[in-house]
C-alpha cells in the first residue's frame, strides 16, 4: 500500500453533496444523455430508410484502425490541421477513459482508485487534459487567423470549440476547488489542478459545491447538444468506421437487373436509394474540407465541391429531395473518380460511390449528352471507347510478329493492350515497348487482338452500369475460352477493372500493371532497370495505380529509385531512399497515394473541358516545377491529358515517355 504523509492517495466521491443533490445529478445526467440518444435515434431512423448493406462490418478492426488509431489523420499532408486534431482527439479520449475508469470504480465491486494507480491516473489525466485544451485553442486560432479555404466557417463551430473548452477548463477549476477545500499531500500528482488551486487559497464547502454544479451544467449541455453541432462526428465517426464497406477503393458496387425490376429505376434518385451505411457516413462528416482541398476539379475552379456534395445529400435526406437537384448535375459530371476525396476523408466517406450512383440514374434517364454520350454509343457499337473497329486493334502489331491467342498455341501471360494502347499514337508506343520487352525476357505471352474489347471502365464510371456489365461479360467469355489466368496491362484503368471488378462475373485473374510485371523480370535478372541521371526525371503517379491500387514503388524501382511508398501507414514525406542515398527521381508536390489527377478518369477524357479549367494543366505545372525535363508515365490516359497540358503551359522541350519505353532504351 502506497502512502504519502501517512495518507493513501485517493479522493472522495460526491464530496459535500447531500443525498438530494446526488439524486438530482443522476436525474440530469440521464436526462441529458436521453436527449442525446433521442436525437441519434431520429438520425438512425433516417439511415434505416436506405438500402440494407450487403457486407459484414468489421466492428473491432476498423474502429481500432480509423478511430482509435486515427490512421487517416496521421497520414494527412495537412501540416497544421492534423497535429491539432490529434491533440484534441487523444486529449478528449484520455478524459473519456479517465471518466469511464472512475465510473467503473464507483459502480462495480472493484475498488482500485487509490494508491500508486491513483497517482498515475491523476498525472495522466491532468497532462492529457491540458493537451486537449491547447489543441482547442490552436483550432480556434487557426479558424480565426489562417481561415483555410476549404474549412467551413460558421459561428456554430466557434461555439462548439468554446463548449469543449469550457467543459475541459471547468474540470480543472473543479479539481483546483477540491484541492483548495480539502488539500492532500499528494495533490501534486495533478500539476495543472494543483497550480490552479494556489490561486484559491482556502475554499468553503458551499463554494466547492457551487463550482461542482457549474462544471456539471456544462457537461449536461455538452451531451444534449452533440447531435446538433459538428461535434456529432465524435459519435457518428465510430459508427461510420465500424460499418466501412469491405471492398477496395477502386471497386464500384454492381447493380443487378433484379434490383432494377424491384425498384423500377437505375441508380440513385433520392438519398434514401443509397445504402444505410452511406447515409450514416453523411452524418459523420466533420466538414473539415480535406476532400475539397485535394479535389482536382475544385482546384481549377470547377463547381464540384466534395464536401458540399456530402452536405447537400445529407440535407436532401431530410426532405427526400432528388440528389441531382440538391447537388446539381454540373457538379456530378465534373468528378474524375480519382478518389482523392475518399483517400483524404478521416471518417471514410465514399464520395465517388455517392456521385457514380447518382450518375447512373442520370444516364438511364437520358440526361447525358455531348461527347461523353458519343463515347458510350461508340463503346456499345464497336467495343472501343474511341469508336474504332475491332479489326484496327491489330494495326500496331504489323511487322512485329505478335502472338495471338487465336493461333492456338498455349501461353502463360495475356498481354491486355486496352483501347488507348491500340488506338492512341502515344499509347501505341508503350504497347510496342511492352511487347518488345516481353519478347526479350522470353515471356510466353499472347494478345487477343480484335477479340479484345473495352473493359467498360469509362462506361461504368460515367454511369452506364449495364454497358460495363455487357463489356465485362463479353471479355469474360473470351477469357474462359482461352483459360486466361494471368494478365498484364499498361493501363491502370483496365488493371483496376480486371483486378477488382471482373471477379463479380466469374474469373479469378491474377492481374498486374506492366510496371509490376516488368519489375519482376528485372529482379529475376531478365531485364536491366533504367538509370536516368539524377534530377532529370520526375514520375507522375496515375490515380488508378498510385492511390487507388497503392502501387507507387514498382514504377520508381524500374527507374533505379528504391522507395517505400506502398506502405500506406508511412506518411509520404520520404525524399531519400531507404539507404539514405540521393533519389534519382525528383518528386512533384503531390505523389504516391497523394498524387494529383490529370483529369481523365470518370469518363472526363471524353467530356468537353473549359480551357481554363483543365486539371491536367494544374498537374503539368507541378511536374514542371521539379525542374525535370522528362516526365515518366505509367498510364495512357495520363499521357494523352498531360501531353496537351504540358504544351499548354510551357514552350520548353519536355519529354513525356512511358516507363516501358525508358526500360526498352535501357535494354537496347
Amino acid at each position: 500500500m502506497v502512502k504519502i504523509g501517512n495518507v493513501e492517495p485517493t479522493r472522495a466521491e460526491f464530496l459535500h453533496l447531500t443525498l438530494w443533490q446526488i439524486r438530482l445529478f443522476y436525474f440530469l445526467a440521464f436526462l441529458s444523455i436521453g436527449v442525446m440518444a433521442y436525437q441519434v435515434i431520429q438520425r438512425v431512423r433516417l439511415w434505416m430508410k436506405g438500402r440494407p448493406i450487403d457486407w459484414k462490418p468489421d466492428l473491432i478492426g476498423n474502429v481500432a484502425k480509423f478511430v482509435l488509431g486515427q490512421k487517416k489523420v496521421q497520414t494527412s499532408r495537412k501540416k497544421g490541421g492534423a497535429p491539432m486534431h490529434l491533440m484534441i482527439f487523444y486529449g478528449f479520449l484520455a478524459l473519456l477513459i479517465a471518466t469511464t475508469l472512475l465510473g467503473i470504480n464507483t459502480y462495480s465491486p472493484w475498488k482500485f482508485h487509490h494508491g500508486a494507480y491513483y497517482l498515475v491516473y491523476e498525472m495522466s489525466a491532468d497532462v492529457l487534459g491540458a493537451v486537449f485544451l491547447i489543441g482547442l485553442l490552436w483550432a480556434a486560432i487557426r479558424r480565426w487567423q489562417a481561415r483555410p479555404r476549404t474549412l467551413t466557417h460558421d459561428w456554430s463551430d466557434y461555439w462548439a470549440l468554446a463548449l469543449l473548452f469550457v467543459v475541459g477548463a471547468t474540470g480543472y477549476l473543479l479539481e483546483a476547488a477540491r484541492m483548495a477545500n480539502d488539500p492532500k499531500p499528494f495533490d501534486w500528482s495533478a500539476p495543472v489542478g494543483y497550480a490552479t488551486a494556489q490561486v484559491f487559497g482556502g475554499l468553503s464547502d458551499g463554494a466547492y459545491v457551487a463550482i461542482w454544479w457549474f462544471h456539471m451544467a456544462w457537461v449536461f449541455l455538452f451531451f444534449a447538444l452533440i447531435p446538433q453541432m459538428r461535434l456529432r462526428h465524435i459519435v457518428m465517426a465510430v459508427f461510420s468506421s465500424a460499418g466501412k464497406p469491405d471492398r477496395p477503393m477502386g471497386r464500384l458496387e454492381p447493380l443487378s437487373m433484379q434490383e432494377v425490376e424491384q425498384t423500377g429505376q437505375i441508380g440513385v434518385t433520392v438519398p434514401r436509394d443509397y445504402s444505410r451505411w452511406h447515409l450514416m457516413s453523411l452524418d459523420a462528416c466533420m466538414e473539415c474540407g480535406r476532400c475539397t482541398e485535394v479535389c482536382p476539379a475544385n482546384l481549377v475552379g470547377k463547381y464540384l465541391d466534395p464536401k458540399k456534395i456530402v452536405q447537400d445529400i445529407r440535407a436532401a435526406n431530410l426532405s427526400n429531395t432528388p440528389v441531382a437537384e440538391a447537388t446539381t448535375e454540373e457538379a456530378l459530371w465534373e468528378c474524375t473518380t480519382c478518389n482523392a476525396c475518399v483517400e483524404a476523408c478521416p471518417v471514410l466517406i465514399r464520395h465517388v460511390d455517392l456521385i457514380v450512383d447518382a450518375r447512373r440514374n442520370l444516364v438511364a434517364e437520358g440526361r447525358l449528352a455531348g461527347s461523353a454520350a458519343t463515347m458510350l454509343r461508340q463503346t456499345a457499337s464497336s467495343g472501343n471507347a474511341w469508336g474504332t473497329p475491332a479489326s484496327n486493334r491489330e494495326d500496331w502489331m504489323k511487322g512485329l510478329d505478335i502472338p495471338l491467342a487465336r493461333d492456338g498455341k498455349p501461353f502463360d501471360i495475356l498481354f491486355w493492350v486496352g483501347c488507348a494502347g491500340a488506338t492512341d499514337p502515344g499509347a501505341v508506343k508503350t504497347t510496342k515497348a511492352v511487347a518488345a520487352l516481353l519478347k526479350k525476357a522470353g515471356v510466353n505471352f499472347a494478345c487477343l487482338g480484335q477479340e479484345e474489347a473495352c473493359t467498360g471502365d469509362p462506361a461504368r464510371r460515367t454511369g452506364d452500369e449495364f454497358l460495363f456489365q455487357e463489356m465485362a461479360s463479353q471479355n469474360v467469355g473470351v477469357f474462359e475460352r482461352y483459360e486466361v489466368k494471368h494478365v498484364v496491362t499498361p493501363c491502370p484503368h483496365c488493371f483496376n477493372s480486371l483486378k477488382h471488378e471482373y471477379g463479380h462475373f466469374g474469373p479469378q485473374l491474377e492481374v498486374m500493371h506492366h510496371s509490376q510485371f516488368l519489375l519482376a523480370l528485372v529482379e529475376e535478372g531478365k531485364l536491366d532497370r533504367a538509370s536516368p541521371t539524377a534530377g532529370e526525371v520526375t514520375f507522375h503517379d496515375p490515380c488508378y495505380l498510385g492511390r487507388i491500387n497503392n502501387e507507387s514503388d514498382a514504377p520508381r524501382k524500374l527507374l533505379g529509385d528504391d522507395t517505400n511508398l506502398n506502405n500506406e501507414a508511412v506518411p509520404l514525406v520520404q525524399w531519400l531512399a531507404s539507404d539514405g542515398a540521393p533519389r534519382n527521381l525528383v518528386e512533384p508536390a503531390h505523389f504516391g497515394r497523394k498524387t494529383l489527377c490529370c483529369g481523365a478518369g470518370g469518363g472526363r477524357m471524353w467530356m468537353d473541358e473549359p480551357p481554363n479549367q483543365r486539371p491536367g494543366d494544374n498537374r503539368a505545372r507541378e511536374l514542371l516545377a521539379t525542374g525535370a525535363k522528362t516526365i515518366a508515365l505509367g498510364c495512357p490516359f495520363c499521357r494523352i491529358m498531360l501531353d496537351a497540358s504540358v504544351k499548354q503551359v510551357t514552350d520548353d522541350d519536355i519529354r513525356l515517355v512511358d516507363l516501358a519505353e525508358m526500360l526498352q532504351e535501357a535494354n537496347a
